[in-house]
């Protein structure tokens, strides 16, 4: 495995990685300068605070748990929070190590798509790798690098697998290991293992090689996912982790919408970008797929609709489509596989070079443009998390009494910052509320039998709630009033 992947590195030469290497860093100091400008750096997500607690226990206690000494299976990405407790080690955190880990992460699926486009195509020798600049240089890409989440190194496992089934690899124990991996960093990364079997299947000329494919395929899966079962089992008594069951009752709502119009909120995410111009190739590469068998191309198609099509079955497509961005990169792959060779074709005669040129430099000007309004976007993003959830765990820490027993939707800045008994309103270490998380009635008697004090959250998130409840204290920055978004308020619940 580990010559085969040096091979693969020889792709590329050292002025190559170099020239990727210093797109990421540009492509992150970018965004870090755009969030100075517009408030402070921090990260998009309250979520990415959940991260770093679990880090640093795990760092200063040596145990698995957002509160010490009460162990807890509320991080949906062990490998991830394990990664960053690195940083507690080195005194990189709460901020550098973080960035660091994933420009780190987005070099890596840059230099990974480039090597593939290379492998793949014959005719493609640029002297710029302008296929890993273009993934480096992704706005939703850059966005994930530098939210503090486990959403990039996701999407580079996943890319990872699926570039070895259109390259035609057949190993298989390799890759199963590769999938298993990927469930410690989303539990999602279970659906790896549908192509994979299936391009066994279909490469292997007889039973006793798809048997011994898929055997290999099974133990190298195998190997590392029981663990992980267990790992949950043993912290949780569950074998998923709590927002595995949590995020899916919250949101119960959203699967109650019709089919179009989730898929319409999926589209507006898939083309606020490049990608419009990008799926024009993408379309081309799949027929080609089609008329030359090229199995490889269409499972990874399969799996990229079907990743997504199955999130916006249970989960709504927010943040920027957080949750679908795994499913990006091979989507964007397959469309610059497609204007490569669309760039040695003579499709239109004498009007190739024009029509080149057009769709070469409209992909450019689109990337480049929304590069960085998502530059904004995120600055912006960052603000609203500063503004509102860190402001107000700092102001909770700071002000409240020591033994008051606070209870809170978004426990990510709260867990880190503040050390106040928690109630976890999302299900995330209080996982009792899952079965009635959206009921205000059931919610307003668990927290009165658990004696909370305060009750942290967006003014309109539980209106019947708050009913009645004094307010000691309304961040409202002015992001919040600027995005029309509740403040977060601190209420007095007894």
């Amino acid at each position: 495995m580990r010559s085969a992947f040096s091979n693969f590195l020889k792709l590329l030469t050292k002025r190559d990685l170099a020239v990727l290497g210093v797109a990421a860093v540009l492509a992150g100091l970018i965004y870090l300068g755009a969030c100075a400008l517009v408030y402070k750096i921090g990260f998009p997500l309250d979520d990415s605070w959940i991260h770093l607690t679990f880090a640093r226990n795990l760092a200063a206690h040596g145990e698995w748990s957002f509160r010490p000494g009460t162990p807890s299976a509320g991080s949906t990405s062990p490998l991830w929070s394990a990664l960053l407790a690195i940083g507690f080690f080195i005194g990189l955190e709460p901020y550098i190590w973080p960035y660091f880990l994933g420009l780190f992460t987005l070099w890596a699926l840059g230099v990974l798509s480039e090597a593939t486009a290379r492998r793949l195509l014959s005719n493609y020798a640029p002297p710029i790798p302008w296929v890993g600049l273009f993934m480096i240089f992704e706005w939703h890409l850059v966005w994930a690098a530098m939210s503090g989440m486990e959403t990039l190194l996701h999407a580079l496992i996943a890319t990872g697998v699926l570039s070895a089934l259109m390259l035609n690899s057949r190993r298989y124990l390799p890759l199963g290991l590769l999938a298993g991996i990927s469930v410690w960093v989303r539990p999602d990364g279970l659906t790896l293992l549908g192509p994979l079997a299936l391009m066994v299947i279909i490469k292997e000329g007889d039973t006793p090689s798809r048997l011994s494919g898929l055997m290999r395929i099974v133990i190298g899966f195998g190997s590392v996912f029981l663990f992980y079962l267990l790992f949950n089992l043993l912290i949780g008594d569950s074998p998923m982790p709590n927002t595995f069951y949590a995020k899916q009752a919250e949101y119960a709502a959203w699967q109650e919408r019709t089919i179009f119009d989730r898929l319409g909120d999926l589209s507006l995410q898939l083309f606020a970008g490049p990608f419009f111009l990008v799926s024009i190739g993408a379309i081309v590469w799949v027929v080609r797929s089609f008329r030359e068998r090229y199995w490889g191309s269409l499972l990874v198609l399969a799996w990229s609709l079907g990743y997504m099509f199955i999130y916006i079955l249970r989960l709504p497509v927010y943040q920027h489509g957080r949750y679908v961005m795994p499913a990006m990169p091979v989507l964007f792959l397959m469309g610059l596989f497609a204007v490569i060779e669309f760039s040695g074709s003579k499709t239109f005669g004498r009007y190739q070079w024009f029509v080149k040129t057009l769709w070469q430099s409209g992909i450019a000007a689109t990337s480049i443009l929304f590069f960085f309004l998502g530059a904004n976007t995120y600055a912006r993003d960052v603000a609203l998390i500063e503004q509102e959830m860190v402001v107000t765990a700092k102001w909770a820490a700071a002000n409240l009494p020591s033994d008051a027993v606070v209870a809170a939707h978004d426990i990510g800045a709260l867990g880190y910052f503040d050390d106040h008994p928690l109630i976890d309103l999302a299900g995330l270490i209080s996982p009792e509320v899952v079965p009635f998380i959206r009921d205000e009635a059931r919610l307003t008697e668990f927290l009165n039998e658990r004696n909370a004090d305060y009750l942290i959250d967006f003014s309109n998130l539980y209106e019947n709630m708050v009913q009645g409840k004094e307010a000691v204290f309304v961040a409202g920055g002015p992001m919040t009033q600027d995005e029309d978004v509740a403040p977060m308020t601190i209420y007095r619940w007894k």
